[in-house]
């Protein structure tokens, strides 16, 4: 099953583009994994907070095929720890499917339709992190899920 990552924007701070470019790195050893950049949207100053949803929604949406599992990163999404995490995706490799689907949305989160698409909503903390910081800190726990379920000694616990 392939993993794909799709974020709104780039990213800029080049500290946080090479740990990506690391943690994608390791990644690759375990299978593909794909990270796609939605395009930030020009003159969103003359856009309401709901038509910036909207249309980074469509271009979200564009990436997705019907028989994808999408699940948003969201501060309102479920909290698991690592172990529970690395499950998680067990559970959705056995269940099959073309592609696992993490979404990062804009500043202002995402549309009704993407959370209608959606399977499901994941959390990385309660805590408030610029969307940049979640992608680095996604793909970490991803590469650390893999880790778990191949029983290699990333993880302590």
């Amino acid at each position: 099953m392939k993993i794909k990552l799709i974020c709104v924007g780039k990213t800029v701070k080049q500290y946080l583009i090479e740990a990506e470019k690391e943690y994608l790195k390791r990644l690759s050893h375990y299978g593909q994994v794909e990270r796609i950049d939605i395009p930030e949207l020009k003159n969103v100053k003359k856009l309401s907070k709901e038509q910036i949803k909207q249309q980074e929604g469509e271009l979200i949406l564009k990436q997705i095929a019907p028989g994808d599992h999408v699940f948003l990163l969201d501060e309102n999404g479920k909290e698991m720890s690592s172990m529970a995490f690395s499950d998680f995706l067990q559970k959705r490799f056995n269940a099959g499917g073309k592609s696992l689907i993490f979404v990062v949305g804009g500043a202002y989160g995402f549309s009704d339709e993407l959370y209608q698409r959606g399977n499901g909503k994941v959390s990385l903390s309660k805590m408030t992190f610029s969307h940049q910081m979640v992608r680095t800190f996604f793909l970490e726990q991803l590469y650390r899920g893999f880790t778990i379920l191949k029983g290699e000694p990333y993880h302590h616990q």
